[in-house]
């Protein structure tokens, strides 16, 4: 049966090698005549795993020994809770940008561990697009500044990161590894796995050392940065089969040339999809364009009517999960590291049929 072309946006699309791969090793792993799944944490086979994953994300973000790479359980919904356990005290001041619907959640989160600034919101145009930073209010002594750098539902995507006084916290869940960051610009950046990383249930910290060790005294000691960090990530069990295809990601990426080849990629599978909407007057995108994400494009036919027939027409070509978020309606393409121009051309021609059927 030939893959289907998975627009997922989340547990989504990975790299068919690496499926492949660990195919091939679900039974038996190096000659152990073991799963990975079946071994210990604390076996060589496995630490050994888990060294080498932490290695080859810190060559791909080029990330110095002022940070720790931690990998842990809980996804990003879990760090809404966690940060500010582990960076605040009880009435401290933190900044939150609201660009969306999960900058909204971890705003509502961590209102109950601290007092939250709202920096900016982008709720006054239902969230489509970046406020600019000229008009952001920030606190005179914030503990940090988070931001959401792609939201993931309504397809917004900092193109530049602000620089911060106080340390810069990211949720760069739906758009880690897509692109080259400069991890030195951040005090902290976490992500879900289950978009460009691997299956949910993973989730990736990278965290300066300076900032761990002042957890409040009723911070559960597994979402404790720096007991996790003391114990390689291993205070408790961790996602074992997670960490290790993570680990098999990482190498796949280093394979395509790194995230500067990546990034060109997804920029022009982003150009194509875009473009094709733009040129249209059956499709719209509601995002400002100097907003657009390249993970995530949301897009609206003319017809809301018509959006069941789209979606059972793009079903029967192989072109999977294309409805849009419950709260926002109309289609979302996700189109990470894993989706392949292929796929994108073959969502771009179905569109335009389906435009001169209905149009």
């Amino acid at each position: 049966m030939a893959r289907a072309f998975n627009f997922s946006a989340g547990p989504a699309a990975l790299p068919t090698e690496v499926l492949e791969q660990a195919q091939n090793e679900m039974l038996d792993y190096a000659g152990s005549g073991m799963s990975i799944m079946e071994m210990s944490h604390r076996s060589k086979i496995f630490v050994d795993i888990a060294a080498q994953a932490e290695a080859d994300l810190r060559e791909l973000f080029d990330i110095s020994d002022a940070y720790h790479v931690l990998f842990l359980q809980g996804g990003a919904t879990g760090q809404f809770a966690s940060i500010p356990l582990n960076f605040t005290q009880s009435g401290d001041i933190v900044d939150y940008v609201d660009t969306g619907s999960w900058s909204k959640k971890a705003i509502k989160e961590a209102g109950k561990y601290c007092n939250v600034n709202v920096a900016a919101s982008s709720a006054d145009s239902n969230y489509n697009y970046i406020p600019e930073l000229e008009s952001w209010q920030l606190s005179d002594n914030a503990r940090y500044l988070h931001i959401c750098s792609n939201e993931t539902i309504g397809g917004v995507q900092f193109k530049a990161f602000p620089n911060s006084s106080v340390p810069l916290v990211a949720d760069m869940s739906s758009d880690i590894l897509s692109r080259p960051v400069d991890v030195n610009q951040f005090g902290l950046i976490y992500a879900g796995a289950q978009k460009n990383i691997g299956p949910a249930g993973l989730t990736v910290i990278i965290v300066r050392k300076d900032l761990c060790g002042t957890a409040r005294a009723e911070t559960p000691t597994f979402i404790d940065f720096a007991v996790q960090a003391e114990a390689d990530s291993m205070s408790n069990t961790p996602p074992t089969y997670g960490w290790y295809l993570a680990g098999l990601v990482f190498k796949w990426a280093k394979a395509q040339g790194g995230l500067a080849a990546i990034e060109a990629l997804n920029e022009a599978k982003a150009s194509a999809l875009y473009n094709a909407i733009e040129a249209s007057n059956f499709y719209h995108a509601p995002v400002v364009a100097n907003a657009r994400s390249t993970m995530n494009v949301p897009f609206t036919l003319a017809n809301a009517d018509l959006d069941a027939a789209f979606l059972q027409g793009a079903e029967e070509r192989g072109l999977f999960n294309l409805k849009g978020h419950r709260s926002v309606g109309g289609m979302r393409a996700s189109i990470y590291n894993a989706v392949s121009l292929a796929a994108v051309e073959a969502l771009v021609a179905y569109m335009s049929e389906f435009e001169n059927e209905h149009g």
